[in-house]
This record gives C-alpha cells, structure tokens and sequence, in this order.
C-alpha cells in the first residue's frame, strides 16, 4: 500500500490551490443517470477512487460510462440489470443511492446494504420507510435490499415523508425516486446541504419538478413521462477539500492562501470557527484566502448538520485545535465512532482526551513527526494537516485519502508542502 511522507520545515503554506469539483455531489448526480436514456455529461469531476468505483457500478448495471477526468460521459446501454452486488457497494457506502433511481426507472432493485468508512453506523432505513411510502414493498434478503414498485414493479407514487432526522443520502434517494413517481412528494426534515441542492438542480435540468432545496422542506414533482432528459452540467467545488485546505494553510504561522474555486456561501459555519482561532478568511471574487498572522486561540466546535459545522471537517479541525493556545472541546454529534483519528495524533504530541462523543484537546507547543496509521477519509486528512507542522511523518494506509482528495500531495507541495507518496510501502 502507498504511504504519504511529510517533512515539517516549519515554513508556511503559501500560493494558490485550485479546488477540485464536489465528491459528495458527483456521487448521486452520476446515480441520477439511471432515471435517464440518451447521453449525459457531467464535468469538473474529481479524479478519485470514489468516481472510479461509481463508474464501475454503473458499467455493472448496464450504462456505457466515459471517465477521463475532469469529464464523466454516461450513455444508456442496451440491456440493464438492476443489481448492485456487494463486491462493488462494500467499497462506498454512497453505491446505495442507486436504490432509489433504479425501483423508480424499472420497478425494482436488488442492491446490498451498504459499505464504506469504518466512523460508525449509518443504516438506510429511512430509505426504506420512504420508498414504502411511495408504494414499493421492501425486504432485506442475505445482506441485500430487494425493492420493486407497486403491483410487482408499478411506478411509484408520490407520498408525504417525514425523515426521523436529517439525512443526505436518505433525502437524495427519495429526491430520485420522486422524481419518476405518480404525483408529488413531499420530504419533511430533509437534508440541507449544498450537495442536495445541486441534485435538485440537475433533477430540475432533467425534467423533474423540485421545489424547497437547501430548506427543511421539499416538494418535488414527477415528470410524466416514464424516463427523464440526459444533461450536461459542471458540479459545485468541493467544500469539504476546501476546508482541509484552508486548516492546512492556517498550521504554521505566516500561512497565506488563495483557494482557487471556493465558494464561500458553503464554508460559514468553518469559516466562524477559524476566524474565532485567530485566522483570517476573506472572500477574493471566486476565491477564498486563508491568512494566518498571529498565534492559534483555543475554540469549541459541535458538529450539526448544515449549516451547522461539518462533521466531516471535525478531524481537520481537532488537528488545528491540537497546536492551538489554550483548551478546546470538540463535540461530534453525527456519527458515534469519529475519533478513531485521535490515538494517532497522539502518537504525534497531541494532548486529547475523549469522553464519550466529546474530545478535550490542551493545545501543545508543537506536534512530533511519527509513523501514523489512517483509518478514514478524514481521518487520513487529519493526520497530513498534522504532519505538516511537525518534522519527518510518515502516514500509511492512504487509500482512505485517494477516495476523497484529487493529487493531494501535488497541490500540497504546490504551496510548498515537503510531501511525497511512498509507492508500495508496508501496511
């Protein structure tokens, strides 16, 4: 397996950074490729893991797909075959978005329960419990979801559902599924995020009728035909990669970068935070500078879904907190098993106590190079926005980082980052 080596020299992280186009919302835009026939065009797609494992999965399913980055080209093939086998959904849990388009286009699915990052349980039932609403009859049969429409694979009807809480791809399931359904549907507490919105607007491209995205409440209309338009769309910037770039550029005092592509809207409850630390974000047209002049201030989070502050920048953060003046609690309320990155920033120097869903991090002087171990995405970010500030680190397991992170070494050494992939080193 591949290993990252990073060489601390103290010197801030200056330059520019072009943001890569948004992971989380290319995943269930390729997936919306389902409810369509003809050729659609999807560009500023990340060159990611992630991005090769949908690729496959549709290829599997029956699609012809085109994947040369930073262009996906998904075309309908001759023949589908509405099954998502485990060997393909054990390796991204967002495969199980496929559900929902794949019951709504042809009546029924059979896709395995879902895999992905080891951060804690995450089930699907409140995709299941709206597409029963909708008129399908669901049953769980050897680690498999099977799902047909109403009357043995009828079209679905449109429903009021109300999720039990706020999840992103419960909402995006339901937002598909609705979107080939009888009537109008309506999703109460629904997810809020930008990625969301951005589904909304290509279901919107297609031909579906999606009212209320980016607020709690939803109202979408299916398209009366039994197969939606093919588009050509670029997707939103990456708001989680900007946030770990922005962490990274505020580690060493003196830090001055431009984030090339950001979208500021996306980052508020991030850019508080880092402004209450002591760092300075402004807004530059369609970019985004991170200054750091000063020393770090010791500053609570709690994780929430947005527009609260992301759990998926919670990891980033602690790092920053770790070298931070003074005590900082760290509060994750989305996902019970988020710490996993915390013994190994210990292992660098970092005073970290956890308590239950609560970390206390005393800031520390300085952080120690060492031999770390990735467990998750942002686990593996954590441990590289860590490892810059210390001297010589060595970070195995990095395939957890290729999923969500284009070149990352390339653009971290584009800013003067002493960073460098180590093929092939030892787990």
């Amino acid at each position: 397996m591949d290993a990252l080596r990073i060489r601390g020299t103290g010197k801030p992280l200056k330059g520019t950074v072009r943001i890569s186009g948004a992971k989380n919302a290319a995943l269930p835009i390729l997936c919306a490729t389902l409810l369509s026939d003809g050729e659609s065009l999807l560009r500023n797609v990340p060159k990611l893991r992630d991005m090769e494992t949908t690729s496959a999965l549709l290829r599997f399913l029956g699609r012809d797909v085109h994947f040369d980055a930073p262009e996906i080209r998904v075309r309908a093939g001759s023949q589908v075959r509405p099954e998502a086998p485990y060997e393909l959904v054990k390796q991204m849990r967002a495969s199980v978005l496929v559900l929902g388009p794949l019951v709504a286009r042809f009546g029924r699915a059979k896709v395995s329960l879902p895999g992905g990052c080891a951060i804690g349980a995450r089930p699907i039932d409140q995709h299941l419990k709206g597409l029963e609403a909708m008129g399908a009859s669901i049953r769980l049969e050897r680690g498999y979801v099977i799902a047909e429409g109403p009357g043995n694979g009828g079209r679905l009807r449109g429903a009021e559902i109300s999720f039990d809480l706020p999840t992103v791809t419960g909402t995006e399931n339901l937002m598909m599924a609705a979107a080939l359904a009888k009537g109008r549907t309506t999703l109460v507490n629904c997810a809020r995020e930008p990625e969301v919105e951005e589904l909304a607007r290509i279901l919107n491209k297609m031909g579906a009728e999606v009212n209320g995205a980016g607020t709690d409440v939803m109202h979408i209309v299916g398209a009366d035909r039994g197969t939606l338009a093919p588009f050509d769309h670029a997707i939103i910037p990456d708001r989680i990669e900007a946030g770990t770039y922005m962490v990274a550029a505020a580690m060493i005092q003196g830090g001055d970068v431009l984030l090339e592509g950001a979208e500021i809207s996306h980052l508020e409850a991030l850019s508080s935070k880092m402004r209450a630390a002591g760092v300075d974000i402004s807004s530059e047209g369609q970019s985004v500078r991170v200054r750091r002049s000063g020393p770090l201030r010791a500053t609570n989070i709690t994780t929430a879904p947005h527009p609260g502050f992301p759990t998926d920048m919670q990891a980033q953060f602690l790092a920053l907190m770790a070298i931070a003046h003074g005590e900082s609690v760290i509060s994750e309320t989305i996902f019970e098993n988020r710490f996993m990155h915390v013994p190994e920033l210990q292992r660098m120097g970092a005073s970290v106590v956890v308590r239950g869903n609560t970390a206390v991090v005393q800031g520390v002087k300085k952080l120690y190079g060492a031999s770390v171990m990735a467990t998750d995405l942002r686990a593996s970010a954590s441990l590289v926005i860590a490892g810059l500030s210390a001297d010589d680190t060595e970070i195995r397991r990095v395939y957890h980082l290729d999923r969500g992170y284009e070149c990352i070494e390339e653009k971290l050494r584009g800013l003067g980052g002493n960073v460098e992939r180590v093929r092939g080193a030892e787990a």
